[in-house]
C-alpha cells in the first residue's frame, strides 16, 4: 500500500445539512475506453461527510483478456495473471461503496465501467449518486489551465508519486476533493450530485482465457492499438444528422459533434466513445455541427469563434461524459 499523506484541515464550523454523509473516491485502470473493455485495477478512499479519510483500499483485476495500455497503467498479463476476477472483489469493493457518494475525475467513466462489471457478475453497485470533480472545480470557479488531474492536483499542492496507478490516483483526488469540498460547504454551493443507474447490458468481445495467447503460449499476446480502442480511420457515420443539440434533451445518433482544446480524458479516445455510441465526430466546425465539446467556452480558438458566430450549442468535457451515457437512438 502506499503511504496515506492525506492531511487533516478544519472545515466550516456550520457544515450544509444536505451534504451526503460520506464518500467513495475511486479510480480505475483499465484495458480501454470502450462498453466492453475491463477494469484491470481499482482503488477506493473512504472519506466521512466532512471529507476526512476513513481509511484506502486496492486490488488488482484480471481482466481475462489483453491489459492494454501496459505503458499506461503498467500491468502486464504476467502481473495481473494471479490477480483476483472482478467477481471475487466485488463484495469487498461494493462494501467501500455502499451508503457513499462516488467521487472520480470524469465521473462518468469510472462509474460506467465499475457499473459493467458488476452486471457481469451479475449483481448492482451499491450507488445511487456520484459527483465529478471536474464539474465541482467548475462549480468553484478554479483557475486551472485545463481539467487534468495533475493541474487539479497542482493547484492544491498535492504531489502525484506514481501516476495512472489506481491507488495514487485515488489518494491524489481524495487530497485534492477535500479543499474542494470545504470550499463549497463554505460558500453554500450545491454539489454536482448525478444520479446513478444501475445497469443490466454490456458487451463483450471473444478474448483469450488466461494461458491461452493469440500469438504464443503463456499469456494474453502482446499488446495491438486495435485490440483496446478502434483506430483513426473510422468509418462514416451511418445515421443521418438529426440537427442540433437542445440543451436540456438526450444527445442523438447522426449527431456531428466537434472537440476544441484540452481535455481531461486524451482527444482520441474521448473520441472513439463518440463515434462508439453513434455520433459523427467532426474534425471542423460548420453550420451543420450539432454540438461543440470544450473545457474552455471563453477561448479564442477557430472553433469556438465559429460556435458562436453560428449559434452551435457548447458544453464541457464532464457535461458531455454525462450525455454520452444516455444517447437516443437513430430514427428507423
Amino acid at each position: 500500500m502506499l503511504e496515506d499523506r492525506t492531511t487533516a484541515a478544519s472545515s466550516p464550523t456550520v457544515w450544509p445539512t444536505a451534504y451526503p454523509q460520506g464518500y467513495a473516491v475511486v479510480d480505475v485502470e483499465t484495458t480501454g475506453l470502450a462498453r466492453d473493455d475491463r477494469i484491470v485495477s481499482a482503488a477506493v478512499y473512504r472519506l466521512d461527510a466532512r471529507g476526512e479519510v476513513e481509511d484506502h483500499w486496492y486490488t488488482q483485476v484480471n481482466p481475462q483478456r489483453d491489459p492494454g495500455p501496459v505503458w499506461i497503467h503498467g500491468l502486464t498479463s504476467e502481473v495481473l495473471r494471479d490477480a483476483p476476477l472482478f467477481a471475487d472483489v466485488a463484495e469487498e469493493f461494493a462494501t467501500r461503496l455502499e451508503g457513499r457518494v462516488l467521487v472520480a475525475h470524469n465521473a462518468v467513466f469510472d462509474w460506467q465501467m465499475i457499473a459493467r462489471e458488476y452486471a457481469r457478475a451479475r449483481r448492482e453497485a451499491p450507488v445511487r449518486h456520484r459527483l465529478c470533480t471536474i464539474a465541482l472545480a467548475k462549480e468553484l470557479a478554479l483557475p486551472l489551465p485545463n481539467h487534468k488531474l495533475e493541474s487539479l492536483a497542482a493547484h492544491f499542492g498535492v504531489v502525484q508519486r506514481r501516476a495512472h496507478h489506481a491507488l495514487d490516483d485515488a489518494r491524489v483526488l481524495a487530497e485534492a476533493f477535500r479543499p474542494s469540498l470545504r470550499a463549497a460547504a463554505e460558500a453554500g454551493l450545491r454539489l454536482p450530485l448525478h444520479e446513478c443507474r444501475p445497469l443490466t447490458e454490456w458487451t463483450d468481445r471473444p478474448a483469450p482465457r488466461i494461458g491461452q495467447q493469440a500469438g504464443g503460449p503463456g499469456g494474453y499476446g502482446g499488446y495491438r492499438p486495435s485490440s483496446w480502442r478502434p483506430s483513426r480511420k473510422r468509418p462514416a457515420c451511418p445515421y443521418p444528422n438529426p440537427g442540433r443539440y437542445e440543451v436540456g434533451k438526450r444527445l442523438k445518433q447522426g449527431m456531428r459533434v466537434a472537440f476544441s482544446g484540452d481535455t481531461s480524458v486524451e482527444r482520441e479516445l474521448l473520441e472513439d466513445r463518440a463515434a462508439e455510441a453513434g455520433l459523427h465526430v467532426a474534425t471542423s466546425l460548420s453550420r451543420l455541427t450539432s454540438l461543440l465539446v470544450t473545457n474552455d467556452p471563453d477561448s479564442g480558438t477557430s472553433k469556438v469563434v465559429k460556435a458562436r458566430q453560428y449559434g452551435t450549442p457548447v458544453v464541457d468535457e464532464a457535461a458531455f461524459g454525462q450525455l454520452l451515457g444516455d444517447v437516443e437512438p437513430a430514427d428507423e
